[in-house]
């Protein structure tokens, strides 16, 4: 039997609903839903389908008044991008499969906004994904202005690439705009148009940009183009060599996968959060950072290209910290690891830092490479080290624990690398420091003296009881004065054997402890 429109209209109101029981054990519905103010309603039906939402329109007047009155729309859940664009990529250099742009999506889309009369025209959120062609997209963005969108969060895929639609420079309100797009990706237009918009653009994101016609862009990223903008994110921009961004107001900052980057300049008095990740000519000269933020909070360099010249200038606001390289054969040259000395010391004054295991490794082939660390880390109270924890590192991690004097926790992930050393403590002779590492470690005690007595807590995540581990918890245990905790956390190739753990703790007790108030925690 087909389903009369009331019934369906009893059945859509009855999910949204309340019910309630009476005394008898009676159900009754009660539609509190439409007594909630307008503002109410509209962030109740953002949580759900938009299809969903569409078809409470039916509910009665009230409804269809809330539901061309929304002012944020998401269609993200009614226009996903085709798989086929996973074929496409499956068979590049074969002949391609070329997937049709689909256009029932996107006229449900424009039919929506179409439907909002000049009273409910403004629109605050619009986000939609669609594999379309550039004329589809380039209509839906117009109807959107012309509505006066705040934010426009999009991803697009098309059969080919396509210019960014200047419409969206010339908005006069668009305060958010995220472009995504996927291969084989968009273009700018000139400096010079890119320059007379976004003059209230709060934040902006754009991945997967072609920049082989203008590969460097000094002047795009300035006060004069972008007088308010707050957080700026650059994803995979191909073709770009030199990068300049100066905008006073940015407060954050991301650029990730831009390979071919050899300048890079940022100088922005307020910037707070830096994100700098796969990025540099690993192949190329001259690379060079330069970064001023006297305010700046937090910064991520992960996974970059050795710069031959790295000057991060007063950073004396940096809590925290995280650093790691992406290292090639070619890269053994001193005007490489000099950049890598640079930036060590521009971040002298951090609060909490993380090394990756290459920075260790680096570290610890200090006489070979000459790289120059701060004279102190004065401010550092949190450190967490990525290595392998093997005998070439041990070097490494004492030069860094002589400069840490404040230093209150320590944190070491050992890698489970396969070249790493897996040699085994002779769990009967614990007591007898015959060990390459504990004699290391105790010609070492004189010179990490600050180090041991601020030290409170030791995490090891890992932990597989190997010989150089035991013989750095042993010297910590002996020497450290102020230790507190020391948690051993098993790593997933070494499972939890509790008799095992039983006599190790029972050793452990053997050893000399400096601290009567430390405790070992097995986890």
């Amino acid at each position: 039997m087909l389903e009369t429109r009331s019934s369906k209209r009893r059945k859509l109101l009855s999910k949204l609903c309340n019910e309630e029981t009476t005394q008898e054990g009676e159900e009754v519905n009660t539609d509190r839903i439409s007594d909630l103010p307008d503002a109410i309603l509209h962030q109740i039906l953002y949580l759900l389908p938009i299809k969903i939402v569409a078809q409470t329109s039916i509910l009665s007047k009230r409804w269809r008044h809330i539901w061309l009155s929304i002012p944020d729309l998401d269609f993200t859940t009614s226009t996903p991008i085709s798989n086929t664009l996973t074929k496409m990529h499956s068979n590049k250099g074969k002949k391609r499969l070329h997937a049709q742009p689909s256009t029932t999506g996107t006229d449900f889309i424009c039919n929506v906004l179409a439907l909002r009369d000049k009273r409910f025209s403004d629109i605050r959120i619009l986000r939609f994904r669609a594999h379309l062609s550039f004329t589809h997209l380039n209509r839906l963005i117009r109807l959107a202005l012309r509505r006066n969108v705040q934010e426009l969060d999009v991803e697009v895929a098309t059969n080919e690439s396509f210019n960014l639609p200047r419409a969206i420079i010339r908005s006069g309100t668009l305060r958010v705009l995220r472009l995504k797009s996927c291969y084989p990706g968009l273009w700018l237009p000139p400096v010079s148009v890119m320059t007379s918009g976004f003059r209230l653009l709060d934040t902006l994101s754009l991945s997967l940009v072609i920049l082989e016609r203008q590969p460097t862009l000094l002047d795009l990223f300035t006060d004069s183009s972008f007088p308010v903008l707050r957080k700026l994110s650059l994803d995979a921009c191909f073709g770009l060599k030199r990068l300049k961004i100066g905008c006073q107001s940015l407060k954050e900052l991301s650029l990730e996968n831009c390979f071919q980057l050899i300048e890079l300049q940022i100088s922005c008095a307020k910037l707070e959060h830096l994100r700098i990740a796969s990025c540099f000519n690993a192949y190329g000269s001259n690379t060079r950072v330069t970064i001023y933020a006297p305010r700046l909070h937090i910064i991520f360099w992960e996974y970059n290209a050795l710069t031959e010249a790295c000057n991060l200038d007063n950073l004396k606001a940096l809590h925290e910290a995280s650093v790691g390289f992406f290292l090639l054969h070619e890269d053994v040259g001193p005007e490489k690891f000099r950049g890598v000395s640079n930036l060590m010391c521009g971040l002298c004054h951090v609060h909490s830092l993380t090394l990756e295991s290459q920075c260790v490794e680096m570290l610890s082939k200090n006489n070979h490479l000459g790289i120059t660390l701060p004279e102190q880390f004065s401010n550092l109270r949190c450190l967490e080290l990525h290595t392998g924890l093997n005998r070439n590192n041990l070097g490494g991690l004492a030069r860094l624990f002589k400069i840490s004097p404040s230093l209150h926790t320590l944190i070491i992930k050992i890698l489970n690398d396969y070249k790493t050393e897996r040699k085994q403590w002779n769990r009967d002779f614990w007591d007898v420091p015959v060990t390459g590492g504990e004699r290391y470690w105790d010609s070492q005690t004189a010179l990490l003296k600050s180090f041991l007595h601020n030290l409170k807590s030791v995490k090891i995540h890992g932990f597989s009881e190997g010989e150089n581990e035991i013989s750095l918890i042993k010297f910590l245990l002996k020497h450290g004065k102020a230790l507190r905790e020391m948690i051993l956390c098993s790593g997933q190739c070494y499972p939890k054997d509790s008799l095992r753990r039983d006599k190790i703790k029972s050793q452990m007790r053997g050893f000399s402890w400096a601290s009567s108030n430390a405790k070992v925690e097995f986890q």
